[in-house]
C-alpha cells in the first residue's frame, strides 16, 4: 500500500539549500567574517577615548578575542546547520544569536581569567559582560537578518530564471514537433509502413521530451532522446545519412540543457544533408575537460548550395544560445564556424559539478 507523502514533510537535503544561513566553514564565507570582524575591532578601538600614542598591544589583544568568537561561531554553526535547517527561520536565528552571545560571554571568561586585556577593576567586571553580550548580540542580529534578505533575494531571482528557462523550454518543443512531423509527411506517399513506424517513434520520442519538468537532465537522456530523433531521420534519409560519435570522458549523469542536442541535429541534417543528393557524414564530438563540457555537431557544406528555407533551426539555436547563457552564465557559448568544407556548430559551458541534479535550477 502506497503512503502519501504530508506536505509538511521537507527533503532534509532540500531544507539545507534552503537554509538561509550560509555554509560559514567554506574559504570565502569565512574570509568575509574574517574581514567584517576586523572592521568590528577598528570601530571598539577607535570608540575608545584616545590617548596620545596609539595602542596597538590593545589593538591585536582585541582582534585576537574578536576573531577567537568569530572562529568558533562559525564552526559551530557550521556543525548545527543541518539541524537548524529544520526549524522555522524566526527559531532558527535566536538559536544562532544566543550561540554567538554565550560563547562571546565564553571568551569573556577566558579572557579575564587570564588578563589578556590587563587588569580588570572588579567595579566593572559586570559592566563588560554586558556590553560584551549587546555588542555581540546586536551585530549577531545584523548579519542574521543580511543572510536572511539576501536568501529571500536569492530565491526570488531564482524563481525568475526557472520561469525564464521553463517560457523558452516550451518555445522549443512545437517546433521540435512540427519538423519531426515534416519528415514523417513526406513518408505518407513513399512508404507508408515506415510512416506509421516513424509516428510511433515519435510519440516514445515526444513522451521522453515531456517526461522531466526539469530544465536539466543528464547527457545519458539528451543521448537517448538524440538517437530517436535520428532514427526516425533515417527512414526519411536512409543510407544517405552517416553518423560518427566521438564522445570522450562525458560523465552519464553530467547535467545537459533538455533538448540541446537534438535541435543541433536538425540543423546538420536540414542544411548539411538533406540538400546533397549523396547525403553525407554528420560528427558528434562531446568531452568533459577540467570542468567544462563542449560539444560540437558538424556537417558538410557546400558554398554555392542554396539551404532550404527555415527558421525554426535558427530560432531552436537561439534558444540553446539563450537558455545556456541563463543557466550557467557568460562563460557558456555557443558558436557557428565554417571551414575545410564543413559547417560547425559547437557549444561548451562550465560544470563543475557532473551529479548536480536536473531539478537544482
Amino acid at each position: 500500500m502506497k503512503t502519501r507523502k504530508s506536505p509538511a514533510a521537507v527533503d532534509p537535503v532540500t531544507a539545507v539549500d534552503d537554509f538561509f544561513v550560509p555554509e560559514l566553514c567554506e574559504p570565502e564565507a569565512l574570509l568575509s567574517m574574517v574581514l567584517l570582524a576586523e572592521l568590528l575591532v577598528l570601530v571598539l578601538v577607535l570608540a575608545e577615548p584616545m590617548l596620545s600614542g596609539f595602542d596597538w598591544v590593545r589593538l591585536a589583544l582585541t582582534s585576537l578575542f574578536v576573531q577567537w568568537i568569530v572562529l568558533l561561531s562559525a564552526a559551530l554553526l557550521c556543525r548545527l546547520r543541518p539541524l537548524l535547517a529544520r526549524l522555522p527561520a524566526a527559531l532558527a536565528g535566536t538559536i544562532c544569536s544566543t550561540v554567538v552571545v554565550g560563547l562571546t560571554l565564553a571568551c569573556t571568561v577566558v579572557a579575564e581569567y587570564y588578563q589578556l586585556g590587563g587588569p580588570l577593576p572588579r567595579a566593572g567586571e559586570m559592566n563588560l559582560y554586558l556590553r560584551h553580550a549587546l555588542i555581540s548580540l546586536i551585530m549577531s542580529a545584523l548579519l542574521l537578518r543580511y543572510f536572511y534578505l539576501q536568501s529571500q533575494w536569492r530565491r526570488q531571482e531564482q524563481a525568475e530564471l526557472r520561469a525564464r528557462i521553463e517560457s523558452l523550454q516550451a518555445r522549443i518543443r512545437p517546433h521540435f514537433l512540427f519538423n519531426s512531423l515534416n519528415s514523417i509527411a513526406s513518408l505518407v506517399v513513399v512508404d507508408p509502413a515506415k510512416a506509421e513506424q516513424a509516428v510511433l517513434d515519435l510519440s516514445d520520442l515526444f513522451r521522453a521530451s515531456l517526461a522531466k519538468p526539469g530544465s536539466l537532465v543528464p547527457w545519458r537522456e539528451e543521448l537517448e532522446l538524440a538517437q530517436r530523433y535520428l532514427s526516425i531521420e533515417r527512414y526519411r534519409l536512409g543510407e544517405r545519412l552517416q553518423l560518427q560519435w566521438e564522445v570522450v570522458d562525458v560523465p552519464d549523469d553530467l547535467p545537459i540543457p533538455q533538448l540541446t542536442l537534438q535541435p543541433l541535429l536538425e540543423n546538420a541534417l536540414i542544411y548539411g544533408i538533406a540538400p546533397r543528393i549523396e547525403g553525407g557524414l554528420v560528427r558528434v564530438e562531446a568531452r568533459y575537460d577540467k570542468g567544462v563540457f563542449h560539444l560540437c555537431v558538424s556537417n558538410p557544406y557546400d558554398p554555392p548550395a542554396e539551404p532550404p528555407s527555415s527558421g525554426g533551426t535558427h530560432q531552436a539555436l537561439n534558444n540553446i544560445d539563450a537558455r545556456l547563457v541563463a543557466l550557467f552564465g557568460a562563460r557558456a557559448s555557443l558558436s557557428v564556424e565554417r571551414r575545410d568544407g564543413r559547417h560547425f556548430t559547437c557549444l561548451s559551458y562550465p560544470c563543475a559539478r557532473p551529479m548536480q541534479e536536473a531539478s537544482a535550477i
